[in-house]
Parts: structure tokens; C-alpha cells; sequence
């Protein structure tokens, strides 16, 4: 019987995987990511610069230089094959990875074979491998050749070299060195730094000109991997960038909180793996590079994905629970699914940040607190953990629902501009100069909505009596300035995205700097009449 749900599982498995595929080969900007490593490493071979290379969607080729060199075989085929050959390489991956996990899910041999079918099933359908397979990356192999070193699941004279492998390739598994130092894994350590330190000489020797850009410049250019302030990075530093934290105070802060959340994670990572649970271990610190990277796309939090299994297959009604939490914040993106319910900004904020959030509580915590929690609760009645978690879960909603959303925690806020004037996806209420000429000036500001699945769109015309609208996302937070466009003779007209106008407010100004009209409520109502 238990030979039949194994394979129904893995028939699972190959058809979410196969249906992931197909869907993935059929957008027109399949494997993206895929095709810059392909087209920067061409143009490499042809003896144009690395890092200068550009994509037609615009991204650069951001990997050290080591990467070109692990990465240059694949240029031997062409795109279309190697499309097809990476597809399957990260359906392999995913196995390697359940199976890998699968030893700290249950310590019986007779279930591992269902329990690594059902992880793999469950990796396969997470928003993060999804993410790989759409985007072809790399990240998916970089967290599989640190969790089977980190967890020691390589020859004993061999640990260390994956690590400093993946670290040149990307740097944040290179927390796991210091994760070697606190468990006393001195010889994997030095041989982890060594082959990092190997690698980047390598790359050196072979490519030196590319070396010295990287190294001395284009490492510390963070703007080069993309707009860190946007919803699909999940870390401390992103989310800061979105509570809109001063520039100033930024550094110091996010420093301080990374410092905190991994000093927790490995000195937890040290007890586990004294406690015989190297896996745990692992991917705990796996955890604390997502939080603690300055950019964390989805792609890279395969982690998190797993440390939700681990608490699901614990005992006890608040690890599971949690761990069912983080697991269903890592397959489904709340922001967007819950944003018609999330009439509170704070609250909306917490589901755009719920990996994140979910990820540094998981450090914090670190499987230490949750189990402690879950061992007092198993000596209770199941009926009492369960009315404590529930209770614990109202009272954190409550806190983030009472949060004033500041503006800069709308990442997803674009004022548009003149040039953008021709795109009927950001003006539809008056499109052309006789359309918009048709409107009269009675009212300080004529506007309409269209609510998309992550964003809503306003635009309108002004009359001749307003100089100045602002736009307030939430209360408390500083105004965005919607530039007024001279686009047709007659009235102005503006267009802005943003998030959630829920606690939206758009103010309308006069010359000499005295509001004249006010829209929050008719925002609202027109938000809830919109389409979604």
C-alpha cells in the first residue's frame, strides 16, 4: 500500500513538474535569466566585456566572474536546447534537494521514500522553484550544493569545497563558513575558504580584466540586480527600503538587525547540530543568508520553503502550525491574493512581507523557542495549543493593523510622465486632445480607477485652478507629487499607479498653496466598484 501512495505521489510530481515546464516555454520571456548568462558568456567568447553586457529586457550579467567560468559550457548548444536541458537540471535539483531534507523529516526508513515524494511535490509547487524554472536560475543548485555540505552529507574530505564552490558563483552561502567556525568544523571551513579563494584566482588568472571590474567595482553596485525597493525582495533590506526608513539611518540599522538575526540563527545552528540534527542546522542558516543578503528575490528562498517542512513534520501544534503558515506564505503571494480583504494598510504591508517577516522570525526563533513553546504545549491538551496559536496569530495581525502605513512602503507607486502619455494601459479617462477637451472645469479634479491584481491605476484631468496634486498612500505618511502634463490644449492631465488606495487620499492646490479639494472617500468607493 505504501509502494502505491509513493508512486501516486511521484506521478504527482512528474506532472506538476511537466505542466510547470510547458507553462514556462510558453511565455514569450522564458527563461530570462537563462539568457543573459547565454548572451553575456557569447559575447564573452567574442571578446566583449563581461559586465557590460545588457540583455533585451535590460539586465546585466551580476555574477562574479567565477560564475562565467562554471557557467561557460553552455554555450556549446544552443539556446533553445540548453532552455531544455536546464529545465530538466532543475527538476533533478529539486529531487536532490527532497532527498536530501527528507533524512531530517523522519528518522524511519520505511517512510522516507513517501515523505522525499511528497517534499519533492510540495518544492515543485513553492512560489521560489517556480520561480527558477520560470526565470532559469542558478539558485536552485546553489542551495543544493550548500545544504549537502552544510549538513555534512558529502565525503568527510571533501566537506567545505561545495560551500566555497557556491560562494564564487554567489556570495551569501558564505555565511555557512562562519556557520563551520561556531560548530567546530575547522578543516571545512579552511577548505571552504580555500576553494572560494581558489576559484575567484582562477577567474582571475582567466579572466583579469572582468576580475578587476567586479571586484573593484561592479560588487558594490547593488542597483545593477534591480530595484531592491520592489515587493520580490524579501529580505531585511528590502523591507526597510519599503517601511521607507531614512537613507541615512539605513546602513546602521539594517546592519545591526542582520547582525541580530544571524548571531541567533547560528548560535541555534550550533545546538542543533550538537542535538544530532545537522539538517535542521542547515537550513537554518540557509535562512539566515535570505534575510540577511541585501537582495533576496524569489528564486533565492528555496530555504525558507524547506524550513517549512521541517516544522511541519515536527510534533507539537505550534510548530506545525507555524510551519504551515510559512509554507502557505512561501506557495501563494498573499499581497495580492488577500488585498481586497486587507482594508488596513499595515496589515496589507504584512502580507506583502510575509516571507520575509516569516523568514526572520524563523531565525529569531530559530527552531528553539517554537520547540520549547511546542514541548509546554504537548503537555497540555491539543485544544489549548491550539487556542494559544490562535490567539497569538489575532493579537499579531491586530499590532500590524493599527500600523500606519508610511508612503514609502508602497514600492509599487510610479507617477507617469509625458512620455507615457500614449499608452492606453496608464491613461484610458480621456485619450486624445478632443476627448479631453470634452471635460469641463467646474471640478478641481476629474478622475477614474482600474484595479489590476498587484497595483490600481488613477488618471484624470485638472481644471486651470490647480498647481499642485498630491497624492497621501496612507495616513502619516509623507505626500507624492502627481506631475500635471500639458499633453493637450485644455484641461491637464495626470496617471499614477499605487498598491492599495484603501487609505488613499488625493489633495488638489492652489497657486497660493491652499488645498481646494479633497478625494479619500470617493477613492475608495470608486476602488470597490472597480473590476478585479
Amino acid at each position: 500500500m505504501r509502494d502505491r501512495r509513493v508512486a501516486l505521489v511521484w506521478a504527482a510530481f512528474v506532472v506538476v513538474a511537466l505542466v510547470s515546464c510547458v507553462l514556462v516555454l510558453r511565455r514569450p520571456d522564458r527563461l530570462s535569466d537563462l539568457h543573459i548568462y547565454y548572451g553575456a558568456l557569447s559575447d564573452l567568447h567574442s571578446g566583449r566585456p563581461l559586465y557590460e553586457y545588457v540583455a533585451d529586457n535590460g539586465g546585466p550579467f551580476t555574477y562574479p566572474p567565477f560564475a562565467a567560468l562554471a557557467l561557460g559550457p553552455i554555450t556549446a548548444v544552443s539556446e533553445g536546447v540548453l532552455q531544455g536541458i536546464w529545465l530538466a537540471a532543475t527538476c533533478a535539483a529539486v529531487v536532490a534537494i527532497a532527498g536530501a531534507v527528507g533524512v531530517s523529516l523522519t528518522t524511519r526508513q520505511s517512510r522516507r521514500p513517501l515523505v522525499v515524494a511528497v517534499a519533492a511535490t510540495v518544492l515543485m509547487l513553492s512560489a521560489p522553484v517556480q520561480s527558477n524554472l520560470r526565470f532559469g536560475q542558478v539558485s536552485i543548485f546553489i542551495v543544493l550544493m550548500a545544504l549537502l555540505d552544510g549538513m555534512g552529507a558529502v565525503p568527510p574530505r571533501l566537506r567545505g569545497v561545495l560551500v566555497g564552490v557556491a560562494a564564487a558563483i554567489k556570495l551569501t552561502p558564505l555565511l555557512f563558513v562562519v556557520y563551520f567556525l561556531a560548530t567546530g568544523r575547522y578543516r571545512d571551513a579552511g577548505r571552504a575558504v580555500a576553494t572560494f579563494v581558489a576559484c575567484a584566482g582562477l577567474a582571475a588568472l582567466v579572466l583579469p580584466g572582468e576580475s578587476w571590474t567586479y571586484w573593484g567595482e561592479a560588487v558594490r553596485q547593488t542597483s545593477r540586480i534591480g530595484n531592491l525597493a520592489s515587493l520580490g525582495n524579501q529580505s531585511v533590506h528590502g523591507m526597510l527600503l519599503r517601511v521607507g526608513v531614512d537613507e541615512s539611518a539605513l546602513p546602521l540599522l539594517w546592519a545591526a538587525l542582520v547582525a541580530i538575526i544571524c548571531a541567533a540563527a547560528l548560535l541555534r545552528a550550533r545546538h542543533l547540530t550538537s542535538g544530532g540534527r545537522p539538517g535542521h542546522a542547515a537550513v537554518l542558516v540557509g535562512c539566515a543568508t535570505i534575510a540577511a543578503s541585501p537582495v533576496s528575490w524569489t528564486h533565492h528562498q528555496v530555504w525558507p520553503v524547506l524550513a517549512a517542512m521541517l516544522l511541519i513534520g515536527a510534533s507539537g501544534v505550534t510548530q506545525r502550525a507555524a510551519g504551515a503558515a510559512l509554507l502557505i506564505a512561501m506557495v501563494v503571494s498573499l499581497g495580492a491574493v488577500l488585498s481586497p480583504v486587507s482594508m488596513r494598510p499595515g496589515v496589507q504591508f504584512l502580507f506583502e512581507n510575509a516571507r520575509a517577516v516569516g523568514v526572520c522570525l524563523l531565525c529569531l526563533v530559530g527552531f528553539g523557542g517554537v520547540a520549547v513553546a511546542a514541548a509546554r504545549t504537548n503537555r497540555r491538551p491539543a485544544r489549548r495549543g491550539w487556542l494559544r496559536v490562535g490567539v497569538t496569530a489575532a493579537v499579531a495581525v491586530a499590532f500590524f493593523a493599527v500600523q500606519p502605513l508610511p508612503a514609502g512602503a508602497d514600492p509599487t507607486f510610479k507617477a507617469y510622465a509625458l512620455d507615457d502619455v500614449a499608452n492606453p494601459r496608464y491613461f484610458f479617462v480621456c485619450r486624445g486632445p478632443v476627448e479631453c477637451a470634452a471635460y469641463g472645469t467646474d471640478a478641481p479634479v476629474t478622475f477614474g480607477t482600474r484595479a489590476e491584481k498587484t497595483k490600481v491605476r488613477v488618471n484624470g484631468v485638472v481644471s486651470p485652478q490647480v498647481a499642485r496634486l498630491e497624492y497621501y498612500s496612507a495616513p502619516g505618511g509623507a505626500p507624492r507629487v502627481i506631475p500635471l502634463l500639458d499633453a493637450y490644449p485644455g484641461p491637464r492631465t495626470f496617471s499614477f499607479r499605487s498598491a492599495n488606495m484603501a487609505q488613499g487620499r488625493l489633495r488638489a492646490y492652489a497657486s497660493d498653496g491652499q488645498p481646494i479639494a479633497t478625494y479619500d472617500d470617493e477613492l475608495a468607493a470608486a476602488l470597490r466598484a472597480a473590476t478585479w
